[in-house]
This record gives C-alpha cells, structure tokens and sequence, in this order.
C-alpha cells in the first residue's frame, strides 16, 4: 500500500478514537451540570454549557496558528503527540471536577495543548496526491464522524448505568490510546535539518502572505460561519430532547442518540461527497452542502417528537459530510507547498472561533428566543453563507483566470 494511503487510514482511526472520547461526554454537558454540578436554573444551566463548551476553542483559537507554525518547523508527527498525549491527561482530570468553574479552566487548558485533527489534515494533505485530495479529506472525516458516532451511544449507556463521570476516565484511555498508534505506525519524510534552515517568519507574516491568495479569506470566512451555525444550539440539544421526551427515563441514550444520528450519515456521506468533489470540484459540492444544511436545520424548531428530530439530524449529516471535508480540499488546493500546516492552522483557528461564539451566543440568546429560535437562526445564517460563497468563490475564481 501507498505511504499516502497508510498515514490516512493510521490518523483516520486515530480520528475516530479521538473523537469517540471527546463525544462520550459533550452531548450531555448541560445534564452533567444539572445532576452532578447542581445547577437547576435552566438559563444559568444554557449560559454556563455555552461558555464551558466553547472554552476549548477560544484557547485553541489563539494557539492554533503557533502549532501550525512549530508543525512547519518540526514535523506534523510531533504535533500529533502532543496534542493527543496532552489532552489524555486533561481529559483525566475533568472527572474530577465539583464545579461549573473547575471544568471551564480544564476545557481552556485543553484548547491549548489541543490539536491531534488539524495536525492530521495538515500530514494527509502534505502527503496525498492533490488529485485525490477530495477522496483523503472525507476519508479522514468519516473517520472522526464515526467516532462521534459511536462516542455518544457507548457515553449514554454508560450515563444511565455508571454515571458521568467515569467517562472522562475513558474518553482519557482512548486518546492515549489513539496518541500510541500514531506514534507506532505513522511515518512522515520530515527534514527537520532542513526545515531549520529555512528562514522563520512570524505568525502574523505567515498569516498576510496567505491572505494575499484571494480564495483563502473566503474559506477561512465560511469555515467560522458553518461552525456558527452548526453549534449554536448544540450545547441545548439535551435538555430539548427532555422536553420532547417527556421523561427521565433513558433520557441520556436518547439524547446521545439524536447526537449519534447526525454522524451516521456524515459518515456515510463525506467519503462519497469527497470523491464527488474531485470530479465535478470541490466548490459545487461545498454550495449545494450549505444549502442543504439549512433546509435541514429551520424544520429541526417544529418538530414534535424525538423520532421527528431524529430524521432532520440524520438528513442534515448528509449534507454535513460536503462541508468541513470540502473546505480543507479547497484549503490544500490553494495554499502553496511548504506552507500547508500554516493554512490549515489559520483554518483551524476559524473553525474554533466558529465554535466559540455558537455556543456562547446560543445560550445567550436561548432565553430570549429559545432553542427552536436558535435552529431557525442557524438555518437562516447558513442560507446567506451559502449565497454570499457562491457570489465570492465564483468572482475570484474569474478574476484569477
């Protein structure tokens, strides 16, 4: 097998693993502070899981670019260790928390050291035939998507027999797990003495000459506002799958169900989508995905029933599979050689100011209008991102040629 081919299949079970750990716990982090952590105001609950949900990436938001940037200059491979190693410990230490405050600084420490899937987009691309690089990120993404799969059905039974708290034991176990065979079976041809010698430029000079390709602001744009939209209800899910519910009862499975659905079909689709993108080109598949996505979203504030919610997540993971995958194509196939950590660092940093301010503004907002306002604003913001990326993408792409 192609080098190429073992590195993405490696990272794509060290994605999986990764994010297997990391849903095992989000998806009920507003019942975590409600029956372990004693809040019991619905709103302060809302406030606090947008601020502890998004605490991970305002941290990783300012350090991503650093990574990016050490990762340029001493291997992708190192990146990945460290992240993944880092956030086992922090992961750990989180199922010691007694209050809302304690987790908070936990998830920014983790947003610092964090890291392990951007540094493995940036080793796939620099890697992978460019004209298979439609193929490798949505591979790359099933991946991770499986993992969120799986992550909140085995968190939910584990929720409802054992409690919250030993699965930060085990969301730590899998990333250390996941850190070791990337460190076993991952090979990257890295010439750090070369590397070396190559003159160092600050962040922010790497960051002004990418911008000055013409594609890259956009995308770094439409990343921050995919994020956006997708989290902003996010944090609340759990608490609106009670509501339709109407019971206690197994109420953990079915919320990491509802969460586990939207990732079956991401799953299913980003591999399909991705080898779509490298015939027909990345951009159509990234318009009609937007698009999609809203459609799917506005529906998901009338429903009235779990089984209901279940159907619009599962059709709007379709289109979820056409996005992210599709953006990091795009991303590869404009950034020059040698700078490719550097692009996806920024497109990193993007991607965690989205997931920053969604939540934080969602469960702002969520007394106000609640969380079905909050799936009609998502669906409504997508629809103009969609419009707006088909009006820039399309004029740089004349004024180029």
């Amino acid at each position: 097998m192609q080098r190429w081919k073992i590195n993405l299949f490696v990272l794509m079970g060290g994605n999986f693993l990764v994010m297997a750990g990391m849903t095992m716990i989000m998806p009920f982090l507003s019942l975590y502070l409600q029956q372990d952590l004693g809040l019991t105001d619905r709103h302060e609950i809302g406030v606090w899981a947008g601020f502890i949900f998004a605490a991970n990436f305002i941290t990783s938001f300012i350090f991503q670019p650093l990574w990016g940037k050490l990762s340029d200059k001493y291997g992708r491979k190192m990146m990945l260790l460290r992240s993944g190693f880092g956030m086992s410990l922090v992961m750990v230490l989180m199922g010691f928390a007694t209050a809302p405050w304690h987790l908070l600084a936990l998830r920014m420490l983790n947003g610092v050291i964090s890291g392990y899937t951007p540094a493995a987009v940036s080793l796939v691309s620099a890697t992978t035939p460019k004209d298979r690089m439609g193929f490798a990120m949505g591979t790359l993404q099933s991946g991770g998507t499986a993992g969120t799969i799986l992550g909140p059905f085995i968190g939910g039974l584990l929720a409802d027999n054992f409690g919250f708290r030993p699965i930060f034991y085990i969301t730590g176990s899998l990333m250390f797990l996941a850190s070791v065979i990337s460190w076993l079976l991952v090979q990257e041809n890295f010439d750090r003495a070369a590397a070396a010698l190559k003159k160092q430029m600050s962040v922010f000079k790497g960051l002004r000459d990418l911008m000055v390709i013409r594609q890259l602001p956009v995308l770094l744009t439409v990343t921050f506002l995919i994020q956006f939209a997708m989290l902003s209800p996010m944090p609340l899910i759990p608490l609106y799958v009670q509501d339709l519910h109407g019971t206690t009862e197994n109420l953990a499975f079915y919320a990491g169900f509802v969460g586990s659905v939207t990732g079956i079909s991401n799953m299913i689709c980003a591999p399909l989508l991705g080898k779509l993108s490298d015939r027909i080109g990345a951009t159509r598949i990234l318009l009609v995905s937007l698009a999609g996505a809203a459609v799917m979203l506005i529906p998901q504030a009338f429903v009235g029933s779990v089984g209901q919610l279940l159907v619009f997540r599962f059709l709007l993971g379709c289109f979820m599979g056409g996005l992210i995958p599709t953006v990091n194509s795009l991303v590869r196939r404009y950034t020059p050689d040698g700078m490719e950590s550097r692009a996806f660092g920024f497109n990193s940093s993007a991607l965690s100011l989205g997931n920053m301010m969604g939540p934080i503004m969602g469960g702002a907002l969520s007394g106000f209008i609640g969380i079905e306002g909050l799936f009609v604003l998502s669906g409504v913001l997508l629809f103009m991102t969609c419009i707006w990326a088909t009006r820039a993408l399309r004029s740089r792409s004349a004024s180029r040629t």
